[in-house]
């Protein structure tokens, strides 16, 4: 379950070459962004290929047989790419499905071409075809991958991975961890669920699985030692689920979320909290004995709480006692808003049915368990469920619904109005959180996807300093598929609303 820098698991490296001149062309904001992080730029990229194709994975224990799934290179999740902070990155995505696909950057800060948003960024890749993406590593952080052509579906395969960026000088840590949490709607035989045009899942919850899993497997245990301290990136790559993780016996801090740093801290009531696509780095001490076993719990949904997996002590502890020292991370290259003189902006998002049935029982761990909304209707082209500023989306090219003054501060103040969570992503940029319901944040956290509770107002403030057309939608991807997505366009100019 921790990640492995061993070549074996790693994206297949490519050495610098010539690439199209689309490609360059597309990507020749990239250099101009560094400069204004002020971090140096790379004479030759960093060179990785993928290659997008049908593949099988054990998701669940034998006797359960494989499951048929899509991947990168083969595995699932698609292999960790880590890099080091400003270094340029080139990647080859090979398709070998028979449809189109895209890979979107979740988190990273990249010039609008490399943005991986079918049609809105770019043409999608044809069966068949190779495009290369390449970008700057702005930030140091925790981000992943995934893509945006027939997100829901191709998704909910297997098409997702860890994109990690190490600070200059990382911290101090023993080992540093990365659990891609996962999860899946198996049939019996173990194979995906089909129903992925479920109107239920569209209208309500998204789609919610029955097997949960961590960089791939149901895993029975972690191993640990006693003394150690552990760097543990979170990624929720799940299409729906929303994860509350509680870690039993031990005090997890919170040193990152959505890869940009944040003072350490406790998670409000022991749980870390994570709607899909968010992310969070924590720091945990192994403060058990050795031999000892505790539980990982996930408890977000009332009547669903189930053991992900048990950290296991082993006999022999790493040292006497844990480091004394609290670990923060350096901050990151972001322009800081300007809240009192900045344009304000007004976003509803609305829709949805079925309030009453929100939060229902979930199915634990396995793929025997019982399928989580039955089948209520086929057809997820019914455009209109979910709505932004009551528009719903009908695909990603669409009239900007804000223009925002490129340079220039905005809050943006958002309001919940259905009865349903939504992690509300925004492309290119990451926004600082200042209140919710009113109410000043502690931290006014950097996110680049922000958890909107039903009923709540949530508003949030960035500089719009990367040029292009950004995708805004809901990262329960289904929501998305169902309406609940914009487009932001950040451009010279008057703002317009």
């Amino acid at each position: 379950m921790q990640s492995d820098r061993s070549p074996s698991n790693s994206p297949d490296a490519i050495p610098g070459r010539a690439i199209p001149r689309r490609a360059v062309l597309a990507g020749g904001g990239a250099g101009a962004l560094l400069a204004a992080a002020g971090l140096p730029a790379r004479a030759e990229p960093r060179g990785f290929r993928l290659r997008v194709a049908p593949a099988t994975a054990q998701l669940v224990p034998a006797p359960h047989p494989a499951t048929a799934v899509w991947a990168f290179n083969g595995s699932v999740p698609g292999p960790e790419i880590r890099v080091r902070q400003g270094e340029r990155l080139r990647i080859a995505v090979e398709n070998a499905l028979a449809e189109a696909t895209t890979v979107h950057w979740h988190g990273m800060r990249v010039p609008n071409a490399m943005d991986g948003v079918p049609d809105l960024t770019q043409r999608p890749i044809g069966p068949g075809e190779t495009f290369v993406y390449e970008f700057d590593a702005l930030d140091a952080g925790t981000f992943w991958y995934h893509p945006h052509q027939r997100g829901s579906e191709q998704v909910d395969r297997g098409l997702s991975g860890a994109l990690i960026v190490e600070e200059a000088e990382p911290p101090a840590v023993d080992r540093d961890v990365t659990w891609v949490l996962d999860d899946w709607r198996l049939l019996a035989d173990a194979s995906i669920s089909p129903d992925f045009d479920n109107m239920h899942d569209a209208a309500m919850m998204g789609r919610i699985g029955n097997s949960v899993t961590v960089n791939g497997v149901v895993p029975e245990s972690f191993a640990v030692r006693a003394g150690e301290r552990i760097r543990l990136r979170l990624i929720n790559a799940a299409n729906a689920r929303i994860f509350g993780l509680e870690f039993e016996g031990h005090a997890p801090r919170i040193v990152a979320i959505d890869g940009q740093p944040v003072e350490p801290h406790a998670p409000a009531g022991g749980r870390v909290v994570l709607g899909p696509a968010m992310r969070a780095d924590l720091v945990i001490d192994m403060t058990g004995a050795p031999g000892a076993r505790f539980r990982v719990i996930d408890s977000f949904y009332q009547r669903g709480a189930y053991r992900l997996l048990e950290l296991a002590y082993g006999d022999a502890p790493l040292r006497e006692r844990v480091p004394e020292a609290e670990l923060r991370l350096p901050p990151n290259p972001l322009a800081e808003p300007d809240v009192a003189a900045a344009e304000r902006h007004s976003v509803a998002f609305a829709g949805g049915g079925m309030a009453g049935m929100m939060g229902g029982g979930m199915m634990g761990r396995g793929p025997m368990g019982g399928m989580m909304g039955g089948m209520m209707g086929r057809g997820m082209q019914h455009a209109g469920i979910w709505t932004i500023n009551g528009v719903a989306a009908t695909g990603h090219v669409m009239a900007p619904m804000l223009t925002l003054a490129e340079g220039r501060s905005h809050v943006l103040a958002m309001t919940n109005d259905s009865a349903f969570h939504h992690p509300i992503h925004l492309h290119g940029h990451s926004f600082r959180v200042l209140s919710r319901n009113g109410v000043p944040t502690r931290r006014r956290e950097w996110q680049d996807t922000v958890l909107m509770n039903p009923r709540e107002r949530v508003d949030i403030a960035l500089v719009a300093d990367n040029p292009g057309d950004w995708m805004f939608h809901c990262h329960i991807l289904e929501h998305q598929a169902a309406g609940m997505m914009g487009v932001i366009r950040v451009a010279p100019g008057t703002t317009r609303t």
